[in-house]
């Protein structure tokens, strides 16, 4: 057999695995993970811990099912401050965070690698700028999340979440959602839009972020979390957690909010059954 033989048929083996696994190998993979079974301890735990699974229609707890086993399949957990993460842990967050993606792509989390999970809120060191002034400050954090595809969470926080499925807050429900804004490259409280759908969430959104903040610069009351006024990402991360956990006192008091909202994630949290399929 001549050389150049055997380094054509090399140099074609070579290129037949590297097109397989750039365009087919992360496919191959995700249809191997679910063929096996979705653990039945697995489904008792979002039962108990991801309450707005109960009350999904059947389709759609078998997709959050889907999206939960790919994504523990997918994604490293690493416990911080002596935290052990099993699999309550790993399921809770998870079956929270797939909720946004239930009607989208599951793709939305391909640049999510990492989840690290402290026993309760920590403290971190961060740079402030003032002018040529840069200081560091101490900041008590509950949670975080990054473009380098990693995100941070206090389990304290994630438990009360989940505890209290008609409360204001959510951290993994807000830093997902932070998550999503980043897939246009920018945290700018608006996720990958295009055409009317785009417009229509600029105008609706930034109407409702002036008016929030302008609410509290006036000392009234406001509908939401007043950290939500803090700046177009937060906007968007705490309406998240509004739209799953509040619904309808989000829908009373910003119905074209509510409704972008909906367009966005293509469900509806008052009733999952009419805006589902």
């Amino acid at each position: 057999m001549s050389s150049p033989f055997v380094f054509a048929t090399f140099a074609l083996a070579f290129i037949a695995l590297a097109v397989f696994y750039l365009f087919f190998y992360r496919h191959w993979r995700r249809e191997r993970a679910l063929r096996h079974a979705f653990p039945n301890a697995w489904r008792k735990m979002l039962n108990a811990n991801v309450p707005i699974y109960r009350k999904l229609p059947a389709h759609l707890r078998k997709r959050l099912e889907q999206h939960v086993q790919l994504f523990l399949s997918e994604k490293e957990f690493y416990g911080c401050a002596g935290f052990n993460v099993d699999d309550r842990v790993r399921v809770t967050i998870a079956g929270h965070a797939c909720l946004l993606i239930l009607s989208r792509p599951y793709a939305s989390y391909d640049d999510v690698r990492s989840i690290l999970v402290y026993p309760d809120v920590y403290r971190v060191q961060a740079p402030h700028s003032d002018g040529m002034v840069v200081s560091v400050n101490e900041q008590v954090r509950a949670g975080e999340a990054s473009t380098r595809g990693q995100v941070v969470l206090a389990w304290s926080e994630c438990e009360d979440g989940a505890m209290h499925p008609n409360g204001p807050h959510n951290v993994i429900l807000h830093e997902f959602a932070h998550q999503l804004d980043y897939l246009d490259g920018t945290a700018d409280g608006a996720p990958p839009l295009s055409g009317e759908q785009a417009r229509h969430w600029q105008k609706t959104m930034t109407r409702a972020y002036e008016d929030l903040r302008d609410s509290l610069r006036h000392h009234r009351k406001s509908w939401l979390d007043p950290y939500g006024a803090s700046q177009p990402a937060e906007f968007f991360a705490v309406l998240t957690e509004a739209f799953f956990q509040q619904p309808k006192h989000l829908h009373a008091e910003q119905p074209e909010v509510y409704e972008a909202l909906r367009g966005y994630y293509r469900l509806d949290p008052e009733d999952f059954r009419s805006h589902s399929k």
